[in-house]
């Protein structure tokens, strides 16, 4: 099934009229300026920054969590809004940011058993000398899980471990109906496994709710754990045709967890892994000089082995031109996800990190169960912050040897030019998923019928005005076509930009009180298409890759404002005091900057001066009428969140 996703914070309402009698869409303007990124702060940084102004609103950030909303929220949010639609939000902006200083790795003796960096989520902090590290927690990615495996695993022998949860990070921006903020998985998984440790086949995992779980079969086991406990992980071959997997706690032995047979490995090592949410940990793979509890008789820490017996996990490019970024591109529902998902499978040796918001709703699993619409908090809420940790995971990729699949619509040229930009130096390709229309009619179909809705008709149209096909060009060095190949797609996308631009301009823009007068408008008196210039027509078709095919002569005004999108938590939040002396080995990388402190503008106001006083009195008696609307409607939605929120529980 296909989600789309969108690349930047943004959690604004939908600015549409509540009734709309005709379905409209927007040629959007595209702004052909690029404009440098604002520099990003390292997170750790920030986190100790605002580590007492944070505890201060701690109460009060809770409060606003619990209601779904955000901090100093004046809108409500929209219902029924999926991934794709805050994805084409996004698109239609135009700012372009700087190519990223990439990350300097540190040269480690490859003797050593560590915590492999290449080998681990982007939002997960590795410390310098390997052997501890934490998760991100601004924000969305408190609902994420971290996960991380050892440089080297073991395919004989009895081996062992020990992993220590340091500390449980203060996340008081998670609404309390939030199962387990703070939990641990340990264990084991093969190299080929994803990071979400104990959801697949051959991942092993005993997790701080008491639970085991393989394959998505969670089942009980030992007893629960959480801060400054030590779990032993112990492996054993020796056992006859069956490995067995065990742990203790505390120097306490729990038993065999799992057991699988040497005959299903096939030989294929296995490595330590730990999936942690909230938790800060360190591990001792045998480097330490004493154990935190010693470990049973014939069992012999990793990191003690000779280097025949250890297996060394797959390594990262050596540098940003072995790396490579598959760009999707195609309408919402076409097939975009399912490739990727199957590309990066076929692919194992390459490790692809898929970027989308897909994506990060998986390591948003409770139990091993995707969040649906209906669980205890605001679904749109939920999407909206997941959005917001895709933009930050992307401003880190860049800064990343890895590959990469970036699983969006990526309909405009400008967006594409934009989203390639800090990529320079990979290898960048596009790759155009185009089914007839017919097939896409049957999938929208198929995705509404199981997930919903995912983006509205007005959206789609949108996006259908202003779909332009990607060409090789400086920041494309190739461009493949999945499905419908380049001449049957071009001889289609001219329907759907002739279907697109028959819809018209979007509807008018809800009011906002926030910058005086209409939204985009100024009072009212400026008009969305203006062909000022007579002569031209009001939708130009330019060739090449650098924008929408289809721009209106004055529409640029209303969609360059790339900073008049509000960004929310924009507060600082504490999250969580960590011990300076412990922590200042962890790597200072500017990529995990989680600084929300910039609050940009939220909108232009158009000043015509033109305008006349009669005009403005109309104006001020529309704002009022609206705004008391307004707050109607938000009084009867916070009486309907405030009883959702009373039921708490698991999905």
């Amino acid at each position: 099934m296909e989600s789309e996703v969108k690349t930047d914070p943004v959690l604004e309402s939908e600015e549409k009229s509540e009734k709309k009698p005709d379905v409209k869409v927007e040629i959007k303007r595209e702004d052909d300026s690029d404009t440098a990124a604002d520099g990003q702060q390292d997170s750790h940084g920030t986190e100790q920054e605002h580590g007492q102004d944070g505890a201060g609103h701690a109460e009060q950030i809770k409060v606003e969590a619990d209601r779904g909303g955000h901090y100093s929220r004046k809108r409500p949010y929209e219902e029924n809004r999926g991934y794709s639609y805050y994805e084409h939000r996004e698109d239609k902006r135009s700012r372009t940011p700087q190519p990223p200083a990439e990350d300097e790795e540190e040269n480690i003796d490859d003797t050593l058993v560590t915590i492999d960096t290449y080998n681990c989520d982007l939002h997960f902090k590795v410390s310098r000398d390997r052997y501890s590290g934490y998760p991100l927690t601004i924000e969305g990615f408190a609902y994420l899980w971290a996960g991380a495996r050892a440089t080297h695993g073991v395919t004989q022998g009895r081996v062992c471990y020990e992993m220590k949860i340091n500390e449980e990070i203060p996340v008081k921006h998670l609404p309390s109906s939030e199962p387990d903020p703070h939990v641990v998985r340990i264990g084991w998984s093969l190299n080929h496994c994803s990071t979400q440790l104990g959801e697949e086949p051959f991942s092993f995992g005993y997790g701080g709710t008491g639970k085991k779980s393989s394959d998505c079969k969670f089942a009980d086991f030992g007893e629960k754990f959480g801060e400054n406990d030590v779990i032993g992980c112990y492996i054993d071959f020796d056992s006859g045709d069956e490995v067995e997997m065990g742990f203790s706690k505390n120097g306490v032995w729990l038993g065999v967890a799992f057991r699988t047979t040497k005959e299903a490995l096939a030989g294929r090592a296995l490595f330590p892994h730990v999936l942690v949410k909230n938790c800060a940990v360190e591990f001792n793979f045998g480097q330490k000089r004493e154990p935190y509890f010693p470990p049973p008789e014939g069992y012999t820490y990793i990191h003690n082995l000779d280097m025949e017996d250890k297996i060394r996990g797959t390594k990262g490019p050596a540098s940003k031109s072995e790396c490579e970024i598959l760009m999707m591109v195609g309408l919402p529902a076409c097939g975009k996800t399912t490739w990727a998902i199957k590309h990066a499978e076929g692919n194992p040796e390459k490790k692809y990190n898929i970027l989308g918001t897909n994506a990060i709703m998986d390591k948003m699993k409770v139990m091993g169960l995707r969040r649906q619409k209906n669980y205890a908090g605001r679904w749109d809420v939920l999407i909206q912050q997941a959005t917001q940790c895709l933009n930050r995971l992307i401003e880190i990729a860049a800064r990343k040897r890895r590959n990469y699949i970036l699983d969006q619509t990526n309909v405009y040229g400008s967006a594409r030019r934009r989203k390639m930009r800090p990529f320079e130096g990979f290898q960048r390709k596009a790759i155009v998923i185009c089914p007839t229309d017919e097939d896409l009619k049957e999938r929208t179909l198929k995705q509404t019928n199981e997930q919903g809705k995912d983006v509205p008709d007005h959206a789609v149209l949108e996006m259908k005005a202003n779909f332009t096909l990607p060409e090789v060009c400086d920041f494309l060095e190739a461009v493949t076509f999945i499905e419908l190949q380049h001449e049957e797609a071009e001889k289609l996308l001219k329907q759907y930009n002739e279907e697109g631009r028959k819809a018209g301009p979007p509807p008018e823009k809800r009011f906002d009180n926030r910058q005086g007068g209409f939204r985009g408008r100024g009072g009212g008196s400026y008009q969305r298409y203006d062909n000022r210039d007579g002569s031209r027509s009001g939708y130009q078709n330019r060739s090449g890759d650098g924008g929408s095919g289809y721009r209106g002569g004055e529409w640029r005004s209303c969609y360059t404002s790339y900073m008049g999108y509000s960004q929310s938590y924009n507060q600082g939040y504490n999250q969580g005091n960590y011990n300076q002396n412990y922590y200042s080995n962890y790597s200072q990388y500017p990529g995990y900057s989680q600084s929300y402190s910039q609050t940009p503008t939220t909108g232009q106001t158009y000043n015509h001066h033109q305008q006349q006083p009669q005009q403005q009195q109309q104006q001020q008696q529309q704002q009022q009428q609206q705004q008391q609307q307004q707050q109607q409607q938000q009084q009867q939605q916070q009486q309907s969140y405030n009883q959702q929120y009373q039921q708490v529980g698991e999905e």
